[in-house]
Protein backbone atom coordinates (compact mmCIF):
# COMPACT_ATOMS: atom_id res chain seq x y z
CA UNK A 1 0.00 0.00 0.00
CA UNK A 2 1.13 3.58 -1.00
CA UNK A 3 2.24 5.73 2.26
CA UNK A 4 2.43 8.85 3.38
CA UNK A 5 5.85 9.63 1.39
CA UNK A 6 4.37 8.57 -2.07
CA UNK A 7 1.29 10.40 -1.55
CA UNK A 8 3.02 13.84 -0.73
CA UNK A 9 5.47 13.17 -3.28
CA UNK A 10 2.89 12.61 -5.68
CA UNK A 11 1.06 16.24 -4.74
CA UNK A 12 4.18 17.77 -5.30
CA UNK A 13 4.76 16.52 -8.62
CA UNK A 14 1.14 17.16 -9.67
CA UNK A 15 1.38 20.37 -8.09
CA UNK A 16 4.54 21.32 -10.24
CA UNK A 17 3.05 20.43 -13.25
CA UNK A 18 -0.68 21.58 -13.13
CA UNK A 19 -0.74 24.20 -10.53
CA UNK A 20 -1.74 27.68 -12.26
CA UNK A 21 -2.72 26.00 -15.54
CA UNK A 22 -6.49 25.61 -17.10
CA UNK A 23 -7.73 21.78 -18.04
CA UNK A 24 -8.02 21.48 -21.82
CA UNK A 25 -10.06 18.62 -20.66
CA UNK A 26 -11.19 16.40 -17.73
CA UNK A 27 -12.09 12.37 -18.12
CA UNK A 28 -13.72 11.06 -14.98
CA UNK A 29 -13.92 7.58 -14.92
CA UNK A 30 -16.38 6.69 -12.17
CA UNK A 31 -19.92 6.80 -12.56
CA UNK A 32 -20.88 9.40 -9.99
CA UNK A 33 -18.59 11.40 -11.97
CA UNK A 34 -19.30 10.33 -15.62
CA UNK A 35 -21.16 13.59 -16.95
CA UNK A 36 -18.56 15.96 -15.35
CA UNK A 37 -16.78 18.61 -16.99
CA UNK A 38 -14.23 20.82 -15.04
CA UNK A 39 -12.87 21.70 -18.72
CA UNK A 40 -11.63 25.69 -18.62
CA UNK A 41 -11.14 25.28 -14.54
CA UNK A 42 -7.69 26.03 -13.47
CA UNK A 43 -5.50 24.09 -10.85
CA UNK A 44 -5.07 25.81 -7.67
CA UNK A 45 -3.38 23.56 -5.35
CA UNK A 46 -2.12 20.05 -4.80
CA UNK A 47 -2.19 19.07 -1.57
CA UNK A 48 -1.54 15.67 0.71
CA UNK A 49 -3.20 14.63 4.08
CA UNK A 50 -1.81 11.68 5.73
CA UNK A 51 -2.76 9.20 2.40
CA UNK A 52 -4.97 11.63 1.02
CA UNK A 53 -4.56 13.53 -2.27
CA UNK A 54 -6.56 16.63 -2.32
CA UNK A 55 -6.80 18.59 -6.54
CA UNK A 56 -8.20 22.24 -5.62
CA UNK A 57 -9.75 23.32 -9.24
CA UNK A 58 -11.16 26.92 -9.58
CA UNK A 59 -12.78 28.34 -6.98
CA UNK A 60 -15.04 25.90 -5.33
CA UNK A 61 -14.04 22.16 -6.39
CA UNK A 62 -11.43 20.23 -4.70
CA UNK A 63 -10.95 16.20 -6.63
CA UNK A 64 -10.06 13.72 -3.02
CA UNK A 65 -8.44 10.22 -4.64
CA UNK A 66 -6.78 8.11 -2.67
CA UNK A 67 -4.47 5.21 -3.82
CA UNK A 68 -5.65 2.65 -1.31
CA UNK A 69 -3.68 -0.85 -2.53
CA UNK A 70 -3.47 -0.44 -6.06
CA UNK A 71 -3.55 3.59 -7.01
CA UNK A 72 -1.15 5.65 -8.67
CA UNK A 73 -0.87 9.00 -10.71
CA UNK A 74 0.93 9.24 -14.12
CA UNK A 75 2.43 12.24 -15.26
CA UNK A 76 2.38 12.55 -19.15
CA UNK A 77 3.04 14.80 -22.03
CA UNK A 78 0.23 14.89 -24.51
CA UNK A 79 -0.10 12.01 -26.57
CA UNK A 80 2.23 10.05 -24.28
CA UNK A 81 1.79 6.38 -23.52
CA UNK A 82 0.15 5.08 -20.36
CA UNK A 83 2.55 2.97 -18.28
CA UNK A 84 -0.94 1.29 -17.44
CA UNK A 85 -4.00 -0.56 -18.61
CA UNK A 86 -6.43 1.90 -19.79
CA UNK A 87 -9.63 0.01 -18.02
CA UNK A 88 -7.58 1.16 -15.04
CA UNK A 89 -7.93 4.67 -15.63
CA UNK A 90 -10.11 6.62 -13.25
CA UNK A 91 -9.27 9.89 -14.19
CA UNK A 92 -7.39 12.03 -16.77
CA UNK A 93 -6.97 15.46 -16.08
CA UNK A 94 -5.65 17.58 -19.50
CA UNK A 95 -3.75 20.97 -19.93
CA UNK A 96 -1.54 22.04 -22.97
CA UNK A 97 1.23 20.95 -21.49
CA UNK A 98 0.48 17.72 -18.92
CA UNK A 99 -1.70 15.04 -18.78
CA UNK A 100 -2.33 13.66 -15.28
CA UNK A 101 -4.03 9.99 -15.13
CA UNK A 102 -5.04 8.33 -11.74
CA UNK A 103 -4.94 4.62 -11.98
CA UNK A 104 -6.77 2.01 -10.13
CA UNK A 105 -7.88 5.38 -7.41
CA UNK A 106 -9.53 3.58 -4.59
CA UNK A 107 -11.69 7.34 -3.98
CA UNK A 108 -12.60 9.53 -6.57
CA UNK A 109 -15.00 12.28 -5.30
CA UNK A 110 -15.17 15.46 -5.72
CA UNK A 111 -15.97 17.79 -3.26
CA UNK A 112 -17.15 21.33 -2.77
CA UNK A 113 -13.80 23.33 -1.07
CA UNK A 114 -15.65 23.84 1.92
CA UNK A 115 -16.24 20.38 2.45
CA UNK A 116 -12.72 19.48 2.76
CA UNK A 117 -13.14 18.26 6.27
CA UNK A 118 -15.39 15.44 6.09
CA UNK A 119 -13.01 13.27 4.43
CA UNK A 120 -9.97 14.79 6.28
CA UNK A 121 -11.19 16.35 9.50
CA UNK A 122 -10.86 12.81 11.42
CA UNK A 123 -6.96 12.64 10.48
CA UNK A 124 -4.31 13.16 13.73
CA UNK A 125 -1.34 15.39 12.84
CA UNK A 126 0.16 14.62 9.49
CA UNK A 127 3.91 13.47 9.61
CA UNK A 128 4.74 15.05 6.76
CA UNK A 129 2.56 18.18 7.19
CA UNK A 130 2.42 21.57 8.37
CA UNK A 131 0.02 20.66 10.81
CA UNK A 132 2.63 18.65 12.80
CA UNK A 133 2.25 18.81 16.07
CA UNK A 134 3.87 15.85 18.34
CA UNK A 135 1.87 16.51 21.72
CA UNK A 136 -1.22 15.96 19.72
CA UNK A 137 0.02 12.80 18.21
CA UNK A 138 1.05 11.53 21.48
CA UNK A 139 -1.94 12.61 23.36
CA UNK A 140 -4.06 10.51 21.09
CA UNK A 141 -1.87 8.22 21.29
CA UNK A 142 -1.61 7.48 25.20
CA UNK A 143 -6.09 7.84 25.29
CA UNK A 144 -5.86 3.89 24.54
CA UNK A 145 -2.56 3.16 26.46
CA UNK A 146 -3.38 -0.81 26.25
CA UNK A 147 -3.71 -1.09 22.71
CA UNK A 148 -0.82 -2.54 20.86
CA UNK A 149 1.35 -0.01 19.09
CA UNK A 150 1.38 -1.40 15.84
CA UNK A 151 -2.36 -1.00 15.40
CA UNK A 152 -1.98 2.66 17.33
CA UNK A 153 0.90 3.72 15.02
CA UNK A 154 -1.16 2.64 11.83
CA UNK A 155 -3.96 4.04 13.22
CA UNK A 156 -4.35 7.03 10.83
CA UNK A 157 -6.57 9.21 13.94
CA UNK A 158 -3.94 8.94 15.72
CA UNK A 159 -1.09 10.84 13.53
CA UNK A 160 -1.27 10.40 9.63
CA UNK A 161 0.94 8.88 7.32
CA UNK A 162 2.35 5.56 8.94
CA UNK A 163 1.81 2.32 6.22
CA UNK A 164 2.65 -1.15 7.04
CA UNK A 165 5.84 -0.93 5.90
CA UNK A 166 7.34 1.92 7.79
CA UNK A 167 5.37 0.85 10.88
CA UNK A 168 7.49 -2.41 10.77
CA UNK A 169 10.51 -0.66 9.69
CA UNK A 170 10.39 2.13 12.56
CA UNK A 171 9.61 -0.19 15.30
CA UNK A 172 12.63 -2.36 14.05
CA UNK A 173 15.12 0.79 14.32
CA UNK A 174 13.68 1.53 17.76
CA UNK A 175 13.70 -1.92 19.32
CA UNK A 176 10.20 -1.94 20.21
CA UNK A 177 7.81 -5.47 19.95
CA UNK A 178 4.79 -3.93 17.52
CA UNK A 179 2.66 -6.02 19.89
CA UNK A 180 3.93 -3.96 23.09
CA UNK A 181 1.12 -2.15 24.73
CA UNK A 182 1.31 1.67 23.71
CA UNK A 183 1.53 2.93 27.50
CA UNK A 184 4.97 0.41 28.02
CA UNK A 185 6.88 1.62 24.74
CA UNK A 186 9.94 3.45 26.44
CA UNK A 187 10.43 6.57 25.01
CA UNK A 188 7.32 6.63 22.59
CA UNK A 189 8.12 10.39 21.51
CA UNK A 190 11.47 9.10 19.88
CA UNK A 191 9.31 6.29 17.97
CA UNK A 192 7.38 9.00 16.47
CA UNK A 193 9.78 11.22 15.43
CA UNK A 194 11.78 8.67 13.93
CA UNK A 195 8.90 7.63 11.70
CA UNK A 196 9.01 11.46 10.71
CA UNK A 197 12.33 11.65 9.64
CA UNK A 198 12.38 8.54 8.09
CA UNK A 199 9.02 9.69 6.27
CA UNK A 200 11.06 13.24 5.58
CA UNK A 201 14.06 11.94 4.20
CA UNK A 202 12.34 9.48 1.27
CA UNK A 203 10.23 12.08 0.27
CA UNK A 204 13.45 14.39 -0.15
CA UNK A 205 15.69 11.60 -2.03
CA UNK A 206 12.49 10.10 -3.85
CA UNK A 207 13.29 6.75 -3.08
CA UNK A 208 11.83 4.24 -0.29
CA UNK A 209 14.56 3.00 1.62
CA UNK A 210 14.86 2.39 5.53
CA UNK A 211 18.54 0.66 5.43
CA UNK A 212 20.06 2.77 3.38
CA UNK A 213 20.75 0.75 0.90
CA UNK A 214 19.27 0.48 -2.90
CA UNK A 215 20.52 -2.15 -3.74
CA UNK A 216 17.35 -5.06 -4.58
CA UNK A 217 16.11 -7.21 -1.57
CA UNK A 218 18.02 -4.74 1.21
CA UNK A 219 16.07 -1.37 1.11
CA UNK A 220 14.30 -2.55 4.37
CA UNK A 221 15.37 -4.25 7.65
CA UNK A 222 12.75 -6.55 8.46
CA UNK A 223 9.55 -5.73 5.67
CA UNK A 224 8.81 -8.25 3.28
CA UNK A 225 11.68 -10.67 5.06
CA UNK A 226 9.45 -12.96 6.59
CA UNK A 227 11.27 -16.24 7.43
CA UNK A 228 14.82 -14.62 5.63
CA UNK A 229 17.85 -13.80 7.68
CA UNK A 230 17.76 -9.99 10.16
CA UNK A 231 19.90 -7.87 8.02
CA UNK A 232 21.15 -6.74 11.43
CA UNK A 233 21.84 -10.25 13.77
CA UNK A 234 20.45 -12.31 11.34
CA UNK A 235 17.74 -14.40 12.92
CA UNK A 236 14.93 -15.58 11.35
CA UNK A 237 12.50 -12.76 11.01
CA UNK A 238 8.92 -13.09 12.20
CA UNK A 239 5.77 -12.05 10.33
CA UNK A 240 2.17 -12.22 11.35
CA UNK A 241 -1.38 -10.68 10.44
CA UNK A 242 -2.10 -7.87 13.64
CA UNK A 243 -4.62 -5.97 14.61
CA UNK A 244 -8.75 -5.84 15.01
CA UNK A 245 -10.36 -8.72 13.50
CA UNK A 246 -11.29 -7.74 9.84
CA UNK A 247 -8.46 -4.72 9.69
CA UNK A 248 -6.01 -6.81 10.34
CA UNK A 249 -2.03 -5.88 8.48
CA UNK A 250 0.90 -7.81 7.97
CA UNK A 251 3.70 -7.02 10.13
CA UNK A 252 7.29 -8.06 10.54
CA UNK A 253 9.69 -8.19 13.45
CA UNK A 254 12.84 -9.33 14.90
CA UNK A 255 12.53 -11.42 17.99
CA UNK A 256 16.33 -10.60 19.07
CA UNK A 257 16.34 -7.50 17.86
CA UNK A 258 13.00 -6.37 19.09
CA UNK A 259 12.77 -8.44 22.16
CA UNK A 260 9.04 -9.55 23.48
CA UNK A 261 7.31 -6.70 25.32
CA UNK A 262 8.14 -7.55 29.71
CA UNK A 263 11.69 -9.32 28.88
Amino acid sequence: MPEGDTVHRTARRLGAALRGRALTGTDFRVPALATTDLTGEVVVESLARGKHLLLRIGAQWTLHTHLKMEGSWHLLRPGGRWRRPAHEARVVLSTTEWQAVGFALGVVELLARNDEETVVGHLGPDLLGNDWDLDIALGRLAAVPDRPVGQALLDQRNLAGIGNMYLSEVLFLSGVDPRTPTASVPRLADVVELARKVLRANVERDVQTTTGSLARGRRTWVYGRAGRACLRCGSRVEQAMLGPEGRERATYWCPSCQPPWGN
